[in-house]
């Protein structure tokens, strides 16, 4: 069975909110659509996003690093959020995995939110419907689109390509060989949940740096016309310009 999902790279994600904002626009403009915000530069405010970046700092001064960790909903495959749904609004597509929202028969009961461990789900206030990531089916099956764009917002947005977009039950995907290859994991694995969404974990590496190395040679004074003696050395504060 196919099961299409996102693979995020830990390694390579900025926190530069671009898969936010690229998923605010196509989503809210789509069949998805409206994500309403209220209040959303003053107290209390509420908004509907399907696609979140959460960010950390770990670690004890001097020794920190600060992780960006994107998360939104994880099409599991075994959706907590499916059985608990008293209308049938939630529901796994056979076909393709992906979890969605009928939003015809969403009741804006908050079940489906409960249940799920993942917090990937929000009310709409303004449709009083449940909302969450569809990886935007609306767009990936559109064939109007040339083939290379038919991917989620958020995918074709990053910059730094840390969203993988594909099939993790094909074993050729490229999804799927960065699973194998690079230890993806599951998010929260004992919930049972199995999630279809992966990460891949940052990996630390340790670079050992003389103090020569930290010498710029790019220095702006270079090979201008400065009359200070030891240019190589000097700052923009020590300039003398003829």
């Amino acid at each position: 069975m196919t099961q299409l999902a996102l693979i995020i790279d830990l390694n390579v994600c900025v926190g530069c909110s671009a898969c936010v904002t690229s998923c605010k626009e196509w989503n809210t403009s789509g069949e998805a659509g409206p994500m309403t915000d209220f209040n959303a530069f003053g107290k209390d405010p509420t908004g509907t996003f399907f696609n979140r970046v959460q960010t950390f700092e770990v670690g004890e001064y001097p020794d920190t690093e600060t992780i960006h960790f994107p998360k939104s909903c994880l099409h599991c495959e075994e959706p907590p959020c499916v059985p608990v749904c008293p209308t049938g609004a939630s529901y796994k597509r056979a076909e393709d995995g992906i979890v969605l929202v009928d939003y015809d028969k969403c009741v804006g009961c908050k079940y489906c939110s409960w249940a799920c461990p993942y917090g990937a789900r929000e009310i709409d206030e303004s449709q009083k419907v449940m909302k969450k990531c569809t990886l935007c089916v609306d767009r990936i099956y559109d064939t109007s689109l040339p083939e290379d764009r038919r991917k989620p917002a958020c995918v074709l947005a990053c910059p730094t390509s840390a969203r993988i977009f594909g099939d993790v039950h094909d074993e050729n995907s490229e999804a799927s060989r960065l699973i194998r290859e690079e230890g993806g994991y599951q998010l929260m694995p004992e919930w049972g949940t199995k999630p279809a969404n992966h990460y891949l974990p940052r990996k630390k590496q340790k670079i050992n740096l003389e103090s020569n190395d930290l010498k710029r040679v790019d220095n702006p004074l270079k090979g201008e016309n400065f009359t200070k003696p030891g240019a190589d050395d000097a700052t923009l504060e020590d300039a003398s310009w003829i």
